[in-house]
């Protein structure tokens, strides 16, 4: 049943976004495996609009005032004005608590507190005002109070969330869409409250195929900005990002953390002999057969040119050579004239090599990867304190 589900969810959106891959569109279902990068840049949008619309409740929210006490008696106007007064204060507190909000947690945080301020308000003027036989003008007035649902509603499409916090957040809406029917259940019109629930379920449907959109935007400017185009590595600017967010991770959780440094040996006598646009083919090839023999959790950059920067979290520097050497056993591709492509490899880990930061985790790799080409290139240093290793002899 769930792989069906996982099916459907997959032709519907491949029909619109076909630019996306799999995993994208697994992203747009569920945040949980959202990578660090986009988790921080919906965080971003996510409480920046937050502020930007708990400021503009405040400052609309207390106007009706006037409306209210022109409309309706003081038994009436006196308890929502006091209760718009309070929902100032609140909207005006969110708006300063989003300043200090920085990650995903926190933005779920605030967005709820944005909805369920109008949410009490609803349930307590609903409540409030059902006491009353209003008639005439006040009966008009006081129909206004039964959109805000509505309202709510439809801001919810401003924000890019996924469809599982997208269901989330409308559930309560919904929900109190019910108590309010259940509140006047003794009078209920049944056909205009079907009518109402039934616009409220058709607005839900607009504002989750335009939160979900704003999702996949995201995702593909991210994956633009993050990936290599060419590759469809990471790029050097997100994977110092990826090394950084990795290296505070191992040292706070005391895990290794092992990083490679690849250079294609001779690629510029590729690029002389052969032309640029072949060097791109070897370029892609040798990148593929790397990502072809990552393990779960791996990441590589390309770093520049024909350098590639292989992050190995939880990974000790024995473990990573055995990967690596998996890697070079499987080849990197070939040159143009059928001549294997292969590759100068240092290795650094950071326990065990005891360096301070991620750069000084690179530089050390780096530093080895220029002790393998000395060496005579198609090796790998670090494995065994720096010695270099020939290139296991072929078959």
């Amino acid at each position: 049943m769930t792989h069906s589900l996982q099916q459907i969810w997959h032709q519907a959106w491949t029909s619109v976004l076909v630019e996306m891959s799999d995993q994208e569109l697994r992203w747009l279902l569920s945040a949980r495996h959202h990578i660090s990068l986009l988790q921080k840049r919906r965080t971003t949008m996510i409480v920046s609009r937050v502020r930007l619309v708990a400021g503009l409740f405040a400052l609309l929210t207390p106007l009706w005032i006037v409306v209210d006490i022109a409309a309706f008696p003081r038994e009436v106007w006196l308890p929502l004005v006091l209760a718009r007064i309070a929902a100032t204060v609140a909207f005006a507190l969110i708006t300063l608590m989003a300043h200090r909000m920085t990650n995903m947690r926190d933005a779920y945080r605030t967005l709820a507190l944005l909805f369920a301020v109008p949410t009490a308000f609803f349930l307590f003027s609903y409540q409030h005002m059902s006491q009353f036989q209003l008639h005439g003008m006040q009966a008009a007035f006081s129909t206004g109070y039964a959109f805000l649902p509505f309202v709510m509603l439809a801001g919810l499409s401003i924000f890019p969330l996924t469809l599982l916090e997208n269901i989330a957040f409308i559930s309560p809406l919904m929900i109190m869409q019910g108590m309010a029917g259940y509140m006047r259940l003794p009078i209920l019109d049944w056909p205009t409250f079907a009518a109402s629930f039934w616009l409220m379920m058709l607005i839900a449907g607009v504002s989750v195929l335009a939160g979900l959109s704003q999702l996949a935007f995201i995702i593909v400017l991210v994956r633009e900005a993050i990936r290599d185009n060419m590759t469809g590595c990471f790029s050097r600017q997100s994977g110092e990002e990826l090394l950084d967010l990795q290296f505070i991770l191992s040292k706070r959780s005391d895990n290794p953390l092992t990083v490679a440094f690849v250079d294609l040996d001779h690629f510029k006598q590729v690029n002389d002999r052969f032309g640029h646009d072949a060097g791109d083919k070897v370029l892609i090839s040798a990148s593929d057969a790397i990502k072809e023999q990552l393990r779960m959790g791996d990441m590589l950059a390309r770093w520049g040119g024909e350098e590639f920067i292989l992050i190995m979290p939880n990974t000790t520097a024995p473990m990573a050579c055995k990967a690596i050497e998996r890697v070079r056993a499987s080849g990197f591709g070939q040159r143009p004239d059928g001549t294997p492509v292969t590759a100068s490899i240092g290795i650094a880990e950071r326990s065990r090599d005891g360096v301070e930061d991620w750069r000084q985790l690179v530089e050390l790799a780096d530093s080895r990867m220029y002790e393998a080409k000395q060496s005579g290139r198609d090796r790998i240093v670090g494995c065994s304190e720096l010695t270099a290793e020939p290139a296991p002899a072929a078959a």
